[in-house]
């Protein structure tokens, strides 16, 4: 079995670049793959690999300036969910594009996952998932506002044309793990919303303490990583990647006439020329040589 953190932590580091290379090599030493992106703001990542391995490096996360009390969540899979490792130096830890917005500085209140319920299902509460709008189509929680954003950079401009529609109402936020409510419910204080809160560890705690019996999730939470999707206690889900638009889908989906492995499923096959197509088939017929020679490099999927 494979162990799988999912993690993120917003501190201040003078130079995000520095910490790159030990934390990398640190990595590859222990057989760990995954993403860990780096910047000013923090650390932000899922990894997986054996459990020995996934400790040491997050004691050396923890290590770090101001990540003593870093938090992740994990999981297990019987098969490494990454190709690949990725350890990255970027402007932002999780993309808005709105450089005032600091976490550091005032975030909405937390929910612990029991609590969850009981304030969603206030008639004085809008609940709004931050996803993207591809995560959205496959779960959500019940009576949640869905923006329909193709990426977090949007929420801003959805909130700004909706945000007469939440009037006296409290704001109820939350995301996969947590880490775009940070920034979403930081956003919304510096907007004059006097009452934001978010779900404390996002859907993944969520799905992982609350019993299904007791549940208002519907669906499956979307995950970056080879497991596509988890449903409830962190099962992994029914769906698979399209490879060509990065959209989950149903094993039935893979059945229709406009599927084809790597180049088109039913949500993109209108949305790319045949050009594009033609590129894609290329690359897949790239990718089974790869395998061919046991190139397991080609066959990511992050």
């Amino acid at each position: 079995m494979f162990t799988i953190a999912a993690l993120y932590h917003f501190t201040r580091f003078d130079d995000p670049a520095a910490l790159r290379g030990p934390l990398l090599q640190l990595c590859e030493a222990e057989g760990i793959s995954g993403t860990l992106l780096l910047a000013r703001e923090g650390v932000n990542g899922t990894i997986a690999g054996p459990r020995a391995g996934i400790e040491l490096v997050l004691a050396h996360l923890r290590g770090l300036p101001g990540c003593a009390g870093l938090e992740h969540k994990e999981s297990q899979s019987a098969e490494q969910p990454f190709r690949r490792l990725k350890v990255r130096v970027k402007k932002e830890i999780v993309t808005m594009g709105q450089p005032d917005v600091d976490p550091l500085a005032k975030v909405g209140h937390y929910v612990e996952p029991e609590a969850w319920n009981a304030l969603i299902q206030s008639p004085d509460v809008a609940v709004i998932d931050t996803r993207n709008d591809y995560e959205v189509a496959i779960g959500t929680f019940q009576g949640a506002i869905d923006p329909e954003t193709a990426s977090f950079r949007d929420f801003p401009k959805w909130w700004e044309e909706n945000k007469a529609r939440f009037h006296n109402k409290k704001i109820a936020m939350f995301c996969t793990g947590g880490i775009r409510c940070e920034k979403s419910t930081n956003y919304l204080i510096g907007q004059g919303v006097e009452e934001v809160y978010h779900l404390k560890g996002g859907i993944l705690k969520y799905l992982e303490e609350v019993p299904e019996s007791e549940s208002t999730w519907d669906g499956d939470c979307f995950v970056f990583d080879g497991r596509v999707s988890v449903g409830h206690g962190l099962r992994e889900g029914p769906h698979e990647l399209c490879y060509a638009c990065r959209r989950p889908i149903l094993p039935e989906d893979m059945k229709r006439d406009d599927y084809e492995h790597g180049v088109s499923c039913r949500y993109c096959v209108g949305e790319t020329t045949v050009a594009d197509k033609e590129r894609f088939r290329e690359r897949q017929k790239q990718i089974a040589l790869a395998e061919a020679r046991g190139d397991k490099h080609m066959r990511f999927l992050d």
